[in-house]
C-alpha cells in the first residue's frame, strides 16, 4: 500500500471498487452494500482506502492530527495553494481573511441582485413549454451570480464555464495517455486562469468595488497576510467552487421534487418549507459525493489500520445515507428534523461558500416554484449524469413546465 495516488487524477469508476458498470446518477445501492459489507475498504487497484459510514467519514474530515487536506497535486497547479489543500496554521489564517468575502451583511447586498437574475433568467424562457433546467436555469444562474462576485465582465462567462468543466474533470481511463493529456488540459485551464485573475487584480487595485476580489485587495492593504501568490488560485477556486457545486444542487432538487409524489405541490403551497427542503437535497442528492484526505500518521478507522502517507476516500454521499444516523435514509423527507448532513463537509474545511450556495439554492428554487404550478418529466425521459467528475448532477435535464 501507498499514498502516491490522489483521486483528482483516478477515474471514478477505478474509485468505486472497480464498479464501473455503477449508475453515476444514483450510486446508493453500492453505497448501501459497501456499508453492510466492508465500510472501510482498500482498494489494490486505485490504491486508496475507501470509507462510507457517517461517523468515519466524520472523523476522517474532522480530524486534522491524522487526517491532512495536503496531497501532491497537479505539477504546476494553483489550487494546491488554496484552502482546500492547507492545514492549520497557514489554512486559519487564510481562511480568516476569505471570511470576510461571505460574511452575512455581504450576502445580504447581494440577495437582491441575486433575486433579480434568477427572475431575469426566468423571463427568458417564458412562454415555453418545455425548457432544460440545467441549461437554462440552474447552469447560467450561479455562473452569472460568482462572475459578478468577483467582478468579472459578463463577456467572460463562456470562458469561465469552459475553465470550470475542465478543472473538475477526471480521466477517462487510468492509463498513462488519459491521465497525462487531462494533466497537461488542466494545466493550460489554470494558467490561462491566473493570467486572466492577474490582470483583474491589477485592474481593481487603481479602482476598488465591492466585488469579492476588492473585498481581498483591502485587507492585503490593511496589512492582513495575504500574498499575490495565494489571492489568484482563491479565485480560481472560487470560481469552480462558486459555479459547479450550486449548478448541482439547483438541478438535483428539482429533479428531487419531482421524482418524489406529492412534494412539489406541497412546498409551491408552502413555500416557507423550501429552506428545509434545500437541506434535504443537500443530504439525498449531495453536490459533491467524495473528497480526499491523506493519512498523517498510523491510525485506525473501522477496524483496519491505516498507514502514514495512504489516500483516503470518504464518500460523503454515503455518509448522509446512512442508516445508522437517518432514520429512514433512502427517503426523501422533506420534513426531517434535525437534519446533520456532512454536504459541505465538515471541521476545518467546512464549505466556506455553504451561506452563498444556500442564498441562491433557496432564491432560485423559490423563484421556479412560484413562477410555474407543475414541472414534469417529459415522455422517454432519461437521466443525463454528470460523468468523469468529481461534481455530482446532470448535463442536461429537459422538463415540461406549466404556468
Amino acid at each position: 500500500m501507498n499514498g502516491s495516488s490522489d483521486p483528482v487524477i483516478i477515474p471514478f469508476g477505478l474509485i468505486k471498487g472497480g464498479a464501473e458498470d455503477i449508475d453515476s446518477y444514483n450510486p446508493f445501492s453500492w453505497y448501501e452494500q459497501m456499508r453492510k459489507e466492508s465500510p472501510v475498504y482498500y482498494d489494490e487497484r486505485a490504491k486508496v482506502w475507501n470509507v462510507f459510514l457517517y461517523d468515519d467519514v466524520k472523523r476522517v474530515l474532522d480530524d486534522k492530527e491524522y487526517f491532512s487536506s495536503k496531497s501532491p497535486r497537479l505539477p504546476g497547479s494553483s489550487i494546491s495553494k488554496t484552502l482546500i489543500n492547507t492545514d492549520p496554521p497557514q489554512h486559519t489564517d487564510l481562511r480568516s481573511i476569505v471570511n470576510r468575502a461571505f460574511t452575512p451583511r455581504v450576502m445580504k447586498e447581494w440577495e437582491p441582485r441575486i433575486l433579480e437574475i434568477t427572475q431575469n433568467l426566468l423571463d427568458r424562457i417564458s412562454g415555453r413549454e418545455q425548457i432544460d433546467i440545467v441549461k437554462d436555469f440552474s447552469h447560467p444562474l450561479p455562473l452569472v451570480v460568482i462572475s459578478e462576485l468577483l467582478g468579472v465582465p459578463p463577456k467572460h462567462i463562456d470562458r469561465f464555464k469552459e475553465w470550470s468543466d475542465i478543472l473538475v474533470m477526471s480521466p477517462k481511463s487510468i492509463s498513462k495517455e488519459d491521465v497525462e493529456e487531462l494533466m497537461k488540459i488542466k494545466r493550460k485551464a489554470e494558467k490561462e486562469l491566473e493570467e486572466f485573475f492577474q490582470s483583474m487584480i491589477d485592474e481593481k487595485r487603481n479602482n476598488l468595488g465591492n466585488d469579492l476580489i476588492s473585498i481581498l485587495i483591502r485587507a492585503e492593504e490593511e496589512g492582513v497576510k495575504i500574498s499575490e501568490d495565494e489571492l489568484v488560485p482563491f479565485c480560481n477556486l472560487l470560481l469552480v467552487a462558486g459555479n459547479e457545486t450550486t449548478t448541482n444542487l439547483i438541478s438535483n432538487a428539482v429533479f428531487s421534487i419531482i421524482e418524489n409524489h406529492g412534494v412539489y405541490e406541497e412546498v409551491r403551497k408552502n413555500p416557507s418549507l423550501i429552506p428545509q427542503m434545500v437541506e434535504e437535497v443537500l443530504r439525498y442528492r449531495s453536490p459533491a459525493q467524495v473528497l480526499r484526505r491523506i493519512v498523517t500518521k498510523e491510525t485506525e478507522i473501522g477496524g483496519q489500520r491505516l498507514q502514514k502517507g495512504e489516500v483516503v476516500v470518504p464518500w460523503l454521499g454515503s455518509a448522509n445515507r446512512d442508516e445508522k444516523k437517518f432514520e429512514n435514509a433512502s427517503r426523501f423527507n422533506i420534513h426531517r428534523s434535525p437534519n446533520y448532513h456532512i454536504a459541505f463537509g465538515h471541521g476545518i474545511h467546512f464549505c466556506l461558500g455553504a451561506p452563498l450556495a444556500r442564498l441562491e439554492a433557496n432564491i432560485a428554487m423559490t423563484e421556479l416554484i412560484k413562477r410555474y404550478s407543475s414541472i414534469t418529466l417529459p415522455k422517454g425521459f432519461t437521466v443525463d449524469p454528470i460523468e468523469d467528475s468529481a461534481v455530482y448532477g446532470l448535463k442536461s435535464f429537459p422538463v415540461i413546465v406549466r404556468g
